[in-house]
Parts: structure tokens; sequence; C-alpha cells
């Protein structure tokens, strides 16, 4: 049976600044969707929040961009951004860039990533979710995930894995996408995900079947200023031939180092949190989450928490700790970011400016 996997995300409104959001904003968010399941077409649906971000996942059989999941999602997170303004909640409604649906979120800023796929008779897959950072942030772990026999053994003990993979990189400043092959083109690939400012990620396929697609918006393109990171998500099929949960997972174990951070200007590691963690007071270091199902029929029969387990928690403070050897780098070059990238940059540009005019 053919199933559509959509995951759309978006920041709403959070308590007291860039956090989470509140309970009445989720129930909202939640509520709306769940009147609307029978009309759109949805089988089954998950909502659950990364630091600031709703997510929802959504299984239908409409296939991608369809105009009716789109739209019960948009009109779900205006509900909500509703409930965040009567609260008062800080970004009420941040992430929702138009002013009218046009048929497709994508533009809109949520974020969204789909996929269309003949249903195994075990289907696996993992949702990615991430806060305080860009989409770029998933280049590292994927390149490794798919790349590198030393960090997945799965590339040498499975075949169908062997023989390597589709994939296709956005360059997210000027909209066009690129189909590169692994390993033919291992080492373009290195060379374009070595900046996750530009190019990130979009999907990857075998020869037959679609295994990744993640969001790939970048919200101060839509904009125009800076109204927020992207804090993007992704959906990854698993096991047979596929990643093993283990490997999808564990190449999150190194908490890379990514922009993002607060005020969205500095360089921290990415830690790998539990479902429905708020964001850190401290400095807000750019968080992954990771919800594991199985899928029969379209229905999510069950899921679990990836980062649930005890030896996470050593990975957490391997996180902390990366973070404090960077903040101790203070306000220079590389703990932020350069200006090209900063968020604030207009700010930055005008202080530049006035200390120019120092300069005899």
């Amino acid at each position: 049976m053919k199933i559509t996997v959509s995951a759309i995300k978006a920041d709403i409104g959070s308590i007291g600044g860039h956090t989470r959001p509140s309970e009445e904003v989720l129930e909202a968010v939640t509520s709306f969707v769940e009147k609307g399941m029978k009309s759109a077409g949805i089988i089954d649906l998950y909502v659950a929040y990364t630091g600031d971000d709703i997510h929802l996942l959504m299984s239908h059989k409409n296939g991608t961009e369809s105009s009716k999941i789109h739209k019960l999602a948009w009109d779900a997170f205006k509900a909500g951004a509703e409930v965040a303004k009567r609260q008062g909640l800080y970004g009420a409604g941040q992430d929702l860039l138009k002013d009218s649906f046009s048929g497709n979120v994508k533009g809109m800023g949520p974020g969204v990533a789909e996929m269309e796929f003949e249903e195994r008779q075990n289907e696996a897959l993992v949702l990615f979710t991430m806060d305080k950072t860009e989409p770029g942030a998933f280049n590292y772990p994927i390149y490794r995930l798919f790349c590198e026999p030393s960090a997945n053994t799965g590339l040498i003990l499975n075949p169908k894995l062997s023989k390597g993979v589709r994939l296709t990189v956005m360059d997210v400043m000027e909209g066009k996408k690129a189909e590169l092959s692994i390993p033919e083109d291992i080492f373009l690939i290195a060379g374009l995900l070595m900046y996750p400012g530009r190019y990130v990620v979009d999907t990857i396929r075998n020869e037959t079947e679609p295994i990744l697609a993640a969001t790939t918006d970048r919200l101060h393109n839509i904009a125009g200023t800076y109204v927020g990171k992207d804090d993007p998500a992704a959906i990854m099929r698993l096991q047979k031939d596929f990643p093993a949960t283990e490997e999808a997972c564990s190449v999150f174990k190194v908490a890379h180092y990514v922009a993002g951070d607060t005020r969205g200007s500095h360089h921290m590691p990415l830690m790998p949190v539990k479902v429905k963690t708020a964001a850190s007071s401290n400095f807000c270091i750019p968080i992954v989450s990771a919800v594991l199902f199985s899928m029969h029929e379209g229905k999510f029969t069950a899921h679990t928490d990836a980062f649930d387990t005890p030896d996470w928690d050593y990975y957490r403070t391997k996180a902390v700790k990366k973070a404090e050897f960077m903040r101790e780098q203070g306000f220079v070059h590389p703990a932020t970011l350069i200006p090209e990238e900063l968020e604030y940059s207009k700010g930055y540009q005008s202080m530049m400016e006035a200390a120019k005019k120092k300069f005899k």
C-alpha cells in the first residue's frame, strides 16, 4: 500500500522567550488537526515539540504536497498562534510569514519534509527534529551515515547500502538542486556539505525507494529579515535495505558544532535530547530529538524516544562540555558566525558602519 508521511513544523509562540509552547497552544493545534483528519484523508497523527517548535507527523494517501494536508496544518498553526497571542507568548505566530494560504506551506514559513512509498510489512522510520539551528545541521551526520564505514558498518555489511544512494543537495541561496550519487560523487558531496549555511541535504533515495526527506527552507530568505532559526526536521526510513536504527541515531553522538544558539549567531554543539524538551536557558544549546515509529497500513502502531536511554545522558554531558569550550572563546570568531551568517546582521552592519567612521 502506498503511504505518504508528511512532517510539518512551526514555531508559533513559546513561554518566557524561545523555550517551549504552552500546553494550551499544543492542545489547540492538536484538536484542530484531529477535527479535520477525516476530511483531509489523514490516517494517523503524531504531535510533539522540540524546544519552541511544534511538529506534526501525518500519514495519508494523498501524495506529497497535498493542498488538503498542507492547509489543515497551516490552519492548525494559525489556530495555535491565536492562543499564543491571547496568552502573550513570545514570538506568537512568528513562523507564519504569509497572510493567506496559497495551496502549499512551502515558502510560507513552516518547514515541510515528505515522502511517498510502498509500505513494507515491517515499516520502521524516525522523525528527527531540531531547535536553535539551521537545515545544514543535518549535513555532517547524514554524510557520515551514508559515506563513512567508520561511522556506519552497514555500508560494508549491507549490499543494498554498499551500492550507494542518490543524494539531492539544495542550494538555499539560489533555490536550485543538484542530484549526486554515492560513492561516485563523494568528494563533490563533501565539498558542498562543507558549507552548511548554503548547501543542505534535501532528499536521499536508492535505485527504487525514498530513504530520507528533510526541511530546507531558510526563514530569513522568505521574510527578508531575521525571524528565528529554521529549526529543521527530517524523516528517515530504517532497517533492512536502509540504515539500521542504531546507525541512524549514533551519528548524533558527536554533538558536532552547528550554527544557531542565542540570537542565531553562534557556533555551538548539537545536543541529543529527549522528546518534548524545552530549549535550554544555557545559551539555548542547539538540540535534536528522535522519535522512532512502527507503522502498519498507515497507522503509527507504536513509537518510542530514541534518545531516552541512560547512555544518551553521557552524550548530553559531552555536548555541554563542548559548549563550555566554545563559550570560553567569548564573542570572538569562531564562537560567533561570520558577518554574512549572523542572523542579526543588520545590527552588526550598523555598528561596523559607525566603527568605520573612526578610521582615518
